[in-house]
């Protein structure tokens, strides 16, 4: 049992995206595809602690148009998917400056709809914000 959920969704799933997210930028696939956007889960699945680490390795070794960390803020937005800790909740706020691709998410059956309305109600961010997290920035990226 232990294998099992720690090699899915207790650490695996997040460090296998995070990993295909990098990849994709690093195979310049935004450098191609300038417009793509993608949502990911989790607050980041552990990559808003590696930005700055991302951005010191990639320069000495890609031909990428931009920093790691631009095709992080630029092309990518990010899901609560029932990560309702605020520690990572606020490194993410930080490394994005601000909260216009963050979204509303629970992840169920792991998460509970209360659980997730309890955190988005307590996030230290303005109602506006919250609005945008909520839905606003949803309705943005998929034109509802």
């Amino acid at each position: 049992m232990v294998s099992e959920i720690f090699s899915g969704p207790g650490w695996g799933w997040h460090i296998e995206t995070a990993v295909h997210v990098i990849r994709l930028i690093l195979g310049g696939v935004f450098d191609r595809f300038p417009n793509l956007q993608i949502a990911i889960g989790h607050l980041g699945e552990g990559l808003p602690g590696m930005f700055q680490r991302l951005d010191v390795m990639a320069p000495a070794v890609t031909k990428l148009k931009r920093p790691v960390t631009a095709y992080l803020r630029e092309n990518i937005h990010y899901t609560f998917s029932g990560f309702f800790f605020p520690p990572t909740f606020l490194a993410l706020l930080l490394e994005l400056g601000g909260v216009d691709r963050m979204m509303f998410s629970v992840d169920h059956p792991y998460q509970s709809m209360a659980e997730g309305r309890a955190f988005l109600e307590q996030l230290p961010v303005s109602a506006a914000d919250k609005e945008r997290i909520a839905y606003g920035n949803a309705e943005k990226l998929f034109k509802l």
